[in-house]
């Protein structure tokens, strides 16, 4: 992506976190000045002291009017304060103009530097490294107008409650600069992501990147706001996080079932046990993976039904991948009668082993997996009930599918041919009945006996 791109696609995202930190800063802050108004506006009291004189019969009371010491010292003069920023020549204001325009001048250049700088590396196709300069660019522009206004600022007298306001307004505008910069680098791990995503035809992947992205940005919102809050207004945030950690608990405590088809995604994508477009066969389910989300897997069955899966159930339970078979083994049990004498039988194995062996057959027939080459295997291994048995097993490689049934109907014919032209029957379970009354089939049938001429038969 482009320099360019990539700050108008993030720029309201920015502005809209800028917006979200400073409001939970004045948030931050509502306590303290309220804290301070309650001080300054604090009415008088009263206090009664009973004098008792050495005369007992006699008795006083004195009422004094009292604002205490303490209270005076912790309010704010404002009269004096305005007084002290009146007293300020014209050209200590002059050069505090002079220096918030230069600030703004010079930071307006130093963004467009690193902007071209990044555009460049960009351009290049250094694009992570692109971002350590465009990412800086805005929040470098802001730390050197806070200087310039430091600077200008440094040129007036005021008083010690002003200045203090002051300093605290300039350490806020560093620390946005600097939390600003780490929100924007959170681009890098966009990219870094977007690289491994684009090598994986995966959806998760996709759908995991502006994830991650947000997470962490809010993290650097959340941590943002927390250290200003302490360090800048003086807030004890021990409380804050102890809300946060009950919010925490009471949503995960809500949201069982979501968190366990998330967690289910994340395990889907760092073990890759299927990929959007492969087969898998899950319970009765046998279908193509189309999409894989946060909450559910979908996977389009071979009769066409859509099946949605919910994550956390795939990972607990086994998953056939048909996509990741290395080949397709098919297995023949071809029978013949039982009245097929020996030669023929041995005849009819050989038959088999050339068909295998002819060229445009047993090309895609001798895969090797792990090394080892699998060549097909041909033996008469059983004697059936109605038939004799040959078996046959080949292994047929690469495991595409319709490739695989066009190989197998051209060797089933041309096993037929052979067979045929061998004069080797195939069998195929009969049974065959000789009834007496049925003419067609008389019964032959011989009397065991004594002959008249006194001989047997």
């Amino acid at each position: 992506m482009s320099a360019m791109a990539h700050e108008k696609r993030d720029g309201s995202g920015r502005w809209l976190a800028l917006g979200a930190l400073l409001g939970a800063l004045l948030f931050a802050a509502l306590p303290v000045m309220a804290q301070d108004q309650t001080t300054q506006a604090e009415p008088a009291t009263v206090e009664v002291v009973e004098e008792v004189p050495q005369d007992a019969e006699q008795t006083t009371l004195e009422v004094t009017t009292a604002t205490g010491e303490e209270d005076d010292e912790a309010g704010v003069d404002f009269e004096e304060e305005l007084r002290a920023l009146s007293d300020n020549a014209w050209w200590r204001w002059l050069i505090l103009l002079g220096l918030i325009f230069i600030g703004l001048i010079l930071g307006k250049v130093v963004q467009s530097v690193l902007q071209r700088v990044g555009e460049k590396m960009d351009g290049r196709g250094w694009t992570a490294r692109s971002e350590f300069f465009t990412d800086a660019a805005s929040p470098v522009k802001l730390l050197v107008f806070t200087i310039a206004l430091s600077s200008g600022l440094a040129q007036l007298q005021m008083g010690e409650a002003v200045r203090d306001i002051t300093l605290k307004a300039l350490q806020l505008l560093i620390y946005i600069s600097i939390f600003w910069y780490a929100f924007n680098l959170v681009a890098i791990v966009e990219v870094l992501l977007g690289k491994v995503a684009e090598k994986s035809d995966n959806s998760l992947n996709k759908q995991l990147i502006p994830i991650i992205r947000k997470t962490l940005r809010v993290f650097l919102i959340v941590v943002a706001t927390l250290f200003i809050a302490q360090n800048i207004f003086g807030q004890q945030i021990g409380a804050w996080l102890a809300g946060f950690g009950i919010a925490g608990l009471a949503v995960s405590l809500a949201a069982q079932d979501s968190l366990k088809n998330l967690f289910g995604s994340i395990t889907i994508l760092l073990d890759r046990p299927f990929q959007v477009g492969d087969r898998i066969k899950y319970d009765e389910f046998d279908g193509i993976v189309e999409d894989i989300g946060f909450r559910s897997t979908k996977v389009r069955t071979l009769a066409g039904h859509l099946v949605t899966v919910p994550n956390s159930n795939i990972v607990n339970d086994p998953i056939e991948n048909v996509t990741k078979r290395p080949t397709i083994r098919r297995i023949m049990n071809i029978t013949i009668t039982y009245d097929t004498p020996p030669d023929k039988i041995r005849q009819a194995v050989q038959i088999l082993r050339d068909i295998l062996d002819e060229e445009g057959i047993r090309e895609p027939l001798h895969p090797v997996v792990n090394g080892d080459e699998l060549p097909p295997r041909v033996f008469f291994n059983e004697f059936n009930d109605m038939s004799l048995n040959i078996f046959l097993i080949y292994w047929y490689g690469p495991p595409v599918w319709w490739d695989f049934l066009e190989h197998g109907e051209r060797l089933n014919l041309q096993i037929f041919e052979e067979f045929e032209k061998a004069g080797i029957d195939f069998a195929f379970p009969t049974q065959t009945l000789h009834l007496a009354n049925d003419p067609k089939r008389q019964l032959a049938i011989q009397m065991l006996g004594n002959t008249p001429g006194g001989g047997e038969e």
